[in-house]
């Protein structure tokens, strides 16, 4: 299999673990708002990657930090950011907002017509997901979406600064020092507005499992799989994580789906196959 499939492979599992994380998350943001979610699930995440990754201070420079730095605003704000946008807008909704954050990063980075064409097709798409073409605009939440298209800001930065740590840190070490930092910043702020409900044996077990599917599982994966591919490639990919998150919606949340959608998840799906037969053509 070809470095370029493997890394394809390894973000379409990334994005099916973190938009079903997501709708767990969804169900949890009532009982501990959004800085508890967020910080339940980057400090249980840093504990779960902690005995594998087993990370070294020492044999690293200042450019080496100030990328985990990066990685860590970058990890912190996009969570935040999203959750409270979750608390004003469908799962669906914010999550394509959101990918207005990367797919733009592609845009940047695009050269070939194929290119070109796979975005336009994403674009479809997941405005067909979103619901935005039959969205009562009246009444859709303005923050909410200002919201998640911070988020996408940070998703993008995310994203290269992700394949820098990977490039200047071996596996996954730097990515876990980043999420321990991310930890150290919003725990503090997580009980300061959720209490002991934070520690509630039934939002640490959710909240484990929001650690896991959204946090440790998908970062480590894309920390590989940017090792691969380039972000043009990886922001046009993503273009699937709104249908996912629809589909997560539907089967976790019971949120409808309507033909539209579907149309559109049909959309994104074409446009991953364009960038996957170019990817090809290109190694």
């Amino acid at each position: 299999m070809v470095a370029f499939v493997r890394g394809a492979i390894l973000v379409f599992m990334a994005i099916l673990s973190v938009q079903f994380g997501g709708a767990f998350a969804a169900t949890l943001i009532p009982h501990v708002g959004a800085l508890g979610t967020v910080a339940l699930r980057m400090s249980l995440a840093a504990l779960v990657l902690a005995p594998i990754v087993r990370p070294h201070v020492k044999g690293h420079n200042r450019v080496d930090w100030t990328r985990v730095l990066a990685l860590t605003i970058a990890l912190a704000g996009m969570n935040t950011v999203f959750y409270f946008s979750l608390e004003r807008l469908p799962l669906g909704v914010a999550v394509t907002a959101e990918f207005l954050g990367p797919l733009g990063m592609a845009a940047l980075g695009s050269r070939s017509l194929r290119d070109w064409l796979a975005i336009l097709l994403a674009l479809c798409g997941v405005v067909a997901v979103s619901g935005a073409l039959t969205a009562d605009w009246a009444h859709l939440d303005l923050l909410g979406l200002v919201l998640a298209l911070v988020a996408g800001v940070f998703w993008a930065l995310y994203a290269k600064s992700a394949q820098l740590v990977g490039m200047s840190w071996s596996k996954l070490e730097g990515l876990w020092w980043a999420i321990l930092l991310s930890s150290v910043v919003l725990v503090p702020f997580g009980f300061a507005t959720a209490g002991t409900r934070l520690v509630e044996p039934y939002h640490l077990l959710t909240g484990a499992v929001v650690a896991v599917m959204s946090s440790a599982l998908p970062y480590s994966l894309e920390m590989y799989a940017l090792r691969h591919i380039d972000t043009t490639v990886y922001g046009i990919l993503t273009g699937v994580e709104p249908a996912v998150a629809a589909a997560a919606g539907f089967f976790i949340l019971g949120q409808n789906l309507t033909g539209s959608q579907m149309l559109g998840m049909a959309f994104v799906v074409t446009a991953a196959w364009l960038v996957m037969a170019g990817g090809r053509q290109r190694e």
